[in-house]
């Protein structure tokens, strides 16, 4: 590779190679929904204003929704909120077109949680860490 420098990204330069795959994909097949990502992110907080649980999540370009993440404290762990977070974003979602839900966990996360909730496996990634496995799960909605 000579006349070609390899080095560290900058925040700018991290956005703008981002912005030109976006640019790219959207050559190839055109964006559906009006806003190409939407952000749906909610927190649960406690009586003491401390957050307990959130969830973030991304509607981007063809009515689908990454879920990023959901975390809930382990003191509040049980009581539902994870599947209400989940719903919320869920109906959210639908509302504003989506058909498709997509996000991935690991072996020693929530799986099954996400089963229960409708969830499918469409892939396994063995060893990932090492001597577990990362599960890429989907719903239609």
């Amino acid at each position: 590779m000579k006349n070609y420098i390899i080095k560290e990204s900058n925040e700018y330069e991290v956005e703008l190679i981002i912005d030109k795959l976006v640019d790219y994909n959207l050559s190839i097949v055109p964006q559906v929904q009006e806003q190409s990502f939407i952000m749906i992110n909610r927190v649960v907080k406690n009586y003491e204003d401390k957050i307990i649980a959130g969830i973030n999540s991304k509607m981007y370009c063809w009515n689908c929704l990454y879920i990023d993440s959901l975390w809930v404290d382990a003191e509040f762990r049980g009581e539902g909120i994870g599947m209400r977070l989940l719903d919320e974003v869920e109906k959210i979602a639908i509302k504003k077109g989506c058909t498709l839900i997509h996000l991935d966990t690991f072996d020693f996360q929530a799986k099954d949680f996400y089963i229960k909730q409708g969830y499918e496996v469409f892939g396994i990634l063995d060893n990932c860490p090492e001597g577990h496995k990362r599960y890429y799960m989907k719903k239609n909605i």
